[in-house]
Formats: C-alpha cells, structure tokens, sequence
C-alpha cells in the first residue's frame, strides 16, 4: 500500500520529529494535537529545526517552506480518516495510548495501518483492544527523530506480514534504517539503554560521583556521545521513568526498579530538557547549564 498522507498524533519533539522528516520526504502529514496551542508549538519548533540545518549548510532555504506546506495542523481526530497512515507518539501511558487507537480504530478506513511510537508498551496487547489487530505495529523512533537514523520495528502477535511491509517501506521512505525486535518490553534499544541510566542514576544518588563526573566519565570512558544523565534528560525522566516501571511490572524482575531518586525528579516536575530542568539546567535556548557540583 503506497501511503501518500501520514497522520501523526502528539506534537511534542518526538511526533514534531516525525512530522518533519516525514513531510522532507515529500509526504503530506496531518499533525494533530489536543489544543491549537500544542500544535502551533511544534510545527513552530519544526520551522526552527529546518532554519537550523539552512544554517549548517545541511538544507536548502527554498525547500523549508514546501515542507512547512505539507504539514497540516488539526486538533480534531476526525481528520485522520484522510490519512493513509497513522503513527501516535502520546505519552508513554498504556491506558492513553488504547484510549487514542481505539478511537482512531473507529475513525479511520479498515485499511489504515495504525502504529505506536511506543518505547515499551505491548504491540499485542494495544492491538488487541482494536478491530484492527492485523494492521496494528510498533514503530519506535529515536529522539531527535531528524538526527537518528534508526527505526525499531516491533510486531505483534497479530500483526500481518503486510502491515509488517509496508511499515518498512515508510520508514526507510524517510531515511531511516530499521530493524526488528520482539514484542517484549523495552524491546531492544530500551531494554539495554534504560537499566544503564537507571544505573547512572543509582551512582548519582548513592554520592559515587556528581552529574559532569558521571557523564564525563561515561563519555571519555566508553566513547558515548552523550552522558547517561544528559541523554535522560534529552529523553525526558517521565518517558525514562514510565519505561522502567513497565519493564518491572511485566518482566518481574528487580533490577529494573526505578531509582528513588528518577522518581523523586519526576514528582518535583523535573523533567528534563523539555521543563528546562532534569538532572542539568537548561538556558531558553535548551542548552545545558552544568551544575556546581
């Protein structure tokens, strides 16, 4: 099936991200909110992110704004019935996350392929409380989508080779490289990742080491990009601590219990480069402040 328009639901970095990379592969793109606010604030931060890249030399200035016209703002779940595909990126909430594909399940044609942009929920499960269980796929991006290359594809028990296919086809349409993980929680870059940083976030509240400490000697000491603490607070600590609580619950198993201290931000409200304040500040520009210590 040649998908031509995607809806993509959640405007926040990571469903912006999709936009935006969907709409510079020439697709249309329905990007849909709760509120004008919500929506207007990421097609904003798209138009920031392709000035960017005009800067670094990275993209054209007369093709930003053919992208920008190929994103349509919607707050009404009506609106995806026009899409041919649909991806959520919601909050990591498996109650929200059914919630929004069973009403999209009503919404859309049989035909439509509806994804989840899910880090650790079950593929299964979700479909299962549609009518569509066949046509329902994990589609896991990394964050920032624009940057990273990568697509982890995830099946459910009942999902169709052809929903498989086509997935596929669209994620490698918007340059990126997949790959394929069971449907087991955290699947694969989530289930490694996330006890690391929960870790880092142990050694933090245990006095091992301070914030720079940690990271710099992740950084230096196995050639990381980024630090555990920085990339947690690129992820978001909410999205980081609802993945390993999902991880605990089904798996059963204690080392993927949540560092005190992973809750203890998240109930302060830090979350994060998004609430500019996590485990570093952040200036208005989302740029991190070091802390004194």
């Amino acid at each position: 099936m040649a998908v031509r328009t995607i809806g993509v639901i959640g405007a926040g970095q990571m469903g912006a991200g999709i936009a935006q990379v969907a709409a510079q592969a020439g697709l249309d793109v329905i990007l849909n909110d709760i509120s004008k606010e919500l929506v207007d604030r990421g097609t904003n931060g798209i138009s920031r992110n392709l000035d960017r890249m005009i800067e670094r030399g990275r993209f054209k200035p007369e093709e930003r704004d053919r992208v920008l016209r190929r994103i349509e703002p919607s707050t009404k779940i009506e609106d995806l019935a026009r899409a041919d595909f649909v991806v959520e990126a919601v909050v990591e909430n498996e109650d929200v996350k059914i919630g929004l594909l069973q009403k999209l399940d009503r919404v859309c044609p049989p035909e439509v392929i509806l994804a989840s942009n899910t880090s650790s929920i079950s593929i299964t499960r979700m479909g299962a409380r549609t009518n569509r269980a066949d046509r329902v796929i994990g589609m896991h991006f990394m964050n920032p989508v624009p940057a990273m290359k990568l697509v982890e594809i995830i099946r459910g028990l009942a999902t169709s080779e052809d929903t498989f296919l086509t997935t596929r086809t669209l994620a490698e349409q918007l340059g990126k490289n997949t790959m394929t993980a069971q449907d087991f929680p955290g699947f694969i870059v989530n289930r490694v990742l996330l006890p690391m940083i929960n870790e880092a976030i142990y050694t933090l509240y245990e006095g091992v080491g301070g914030v720079t400490d940690i990271d710099t000697a992740m950084k230096l000491g196995t050639n990381q990009p980024m630090g555990p603490l920085e990339l947690a607070d690129l992820i978001g600590l909410d999205t980081c601590l609802a993945i390993m609580e999902v991880m605990q619950r089904v798996l059963g198993d204690d080392k993927y219990r949540p560092c005190p201290l992973l809750k203890k931000y998240v109930d302060a409200g830090y979350l994060g480069r998004k609430s500019g304040r996590g485990f570093y500040k952040y200036d208005d520009k989302g740029n991190p402040i070091p802390p004194p210590h």
